[in-house]
């Protein structure tokens, strides 16, 4: 049973190797974003027309071609992201576009179908931080933060499982792994407000 367990903790240790440093890292700079580079906003302001017969001016909500417009923004600009927001009030669409480390808004006339796009981009550091949190990523994502946390608690579960089968590391690992229990407790019960 112990070269079956080593054998697993190594292999789900290294399939989980990136996953684990990559996190790692993007935890520190969450932690700390004033000690990372790359934390600018650039910002563009971008105009454009799109089809009055996609905005139905006068008529309600229903009648505009929500997919059309989405579509031709994403097409006629490269915008990436998750739509976040699409309101639309009897004289202009307001569309917005949340991805990680980016944000874009159009402003829509219904009557005209003139729009004005606001493009923003924080940066490396802000794309990174949005995916350590799963920040506007999307569900692929969201399952490979969920995979990675099993991933990780079947590394931790079957490293304990092998230290009972040292004898000689077992009183002392156990004592060590009590500790680090107790100090993470210690710091949220003291340290935390």
């Amino acid at each position: 049973m112990p070269g079956r367990m080593r054998w697993l903790h190594i292999y789900l240790s290294m399939l989980g190797l990136g996953a684990l440093l990559f996190f790692s890292v993007t935890g520190i700079t969450l932690n700390h974003p004033d000690w990372m580079l790359g934390g600018r906003r650039h910002e563009q302001r971008l105009t454009g027309q799109l089809p009055a017969l996609w905005l139905a001016a006068g008529q309600g909500e229903s009648a505009v071609n929500k997919l059309a417009v989405v579509e031709e923004l994403r097409r006629a600009h490269g915008l990436g992201g998750l739509v976040d927001e699409f309101r639309v009030d009897d004289t202009e669409c307001s569309v917005a576009f949340k991805g990680p480390g980016s944000s874009a808004d159009a402003f829509v006339n219904r009557q005209t179908g003139a729009y004005q796009l606001t493009v923003a981009s924080e940066g490396w550091l802000a794309l990174v931080n949005d995916l350590h949190k799963g920040r506007h990523t999307g569900a692929a994502w969201a399952v490979l933060i969920d995979v990675t946390a099993v991933l990780l608690m079947l590394v931790a579960i079957s490293g304990l499982w092998l230290l009972f089968y040292v004898r000689r590391r077992r009183n002392s690992g156990l004592w060590i792994g009590l500790g680090g229990t107790v100090l993470l407790w210690l710091v949220f019960r003291f340290g935390v407000r």
